[in-house]
């Protein structure tokens, strides 16, 4: 794979600024792996070969877990930080930008139910979400003690989604090491 063009941006833009947003978590909807496939074809039409991969993550893309109706989909791109080649095509398809940071970018459709995170190929986070994605999938005791959590956090009030997200980082750590070392066995 060839070398980056340039260095990766070093700050963290949130176009927009912090949103306060009404947090809900749904029951599973039968709907969102076909939501998902809407939205992979309008993303490999628009990128064509930028796009390595496109991957349905998060909890709507593990059937019988309670999520946030948004549908998280994992890009994976050859350089991040060729955003010529990725951003531009996707804002055309109708995407808006949202987060711009380190290894990092996020665009969203405006009705605000569709986050696309954009990741270069080989970034351990694109592993990690898979990881998490495919154990949730087969493990119901940690499907149950991520949907009870949270459940749990979606009591309290928060500034923005992404102290929401903060706040599971702890659990989905838990999860995710006992994924990785179900793998070892």
């Amino acid at each position: 794979m060839p070398p980056p063009r340039r260095s990766d941006i070093a700050t963290v833009e949130l176009i927009g600024g912090i949103e306060k947003r009404e947090l809900v978590l749904a029951d599973p909807d039968p709907d969102w792996p076909r939501i998902f496939q809407i939205h992979e074809y309008r993303i490999r039409t628009a990128l064509g070969s930028t796009a390595v991969s496109v991957e349905h993550i998060g909890s709507t893309a593990v059937p019988g877990l309670a999520a946030k109706p948004i549908i998280d989909i994992l890009v994976l791109v050859h350089d991040i930080t060729a955003e010529e080649d990725y951003l531009p095509p996707l804002v055309n398809a109708g995407y808006v930008v949202r987060v711009r940071e380190p290894g990092h970018r996020l665009v969203r459709t405006p009705s605000l139910d569709t986050h696309v995170h954009i990741l270069q190929v080989g970034d351990p986070a694109a592993a990690d979400y898979l990881l998490l994605r495919d154990h949730l999938r087969t493990d119901e005791a940690d499907r149950l003690l991520y949907e009870r959590v949270k459940r749990d956090l979606l009591a309290r009030s928060w500034e923005d989604m992404n102290a929401y997200a903060d706040a599971k980082t702890e659990v989905i750590a838990a999860i995710k090491q006992r994924a990785r070392e179900g793998r070892l066995q």
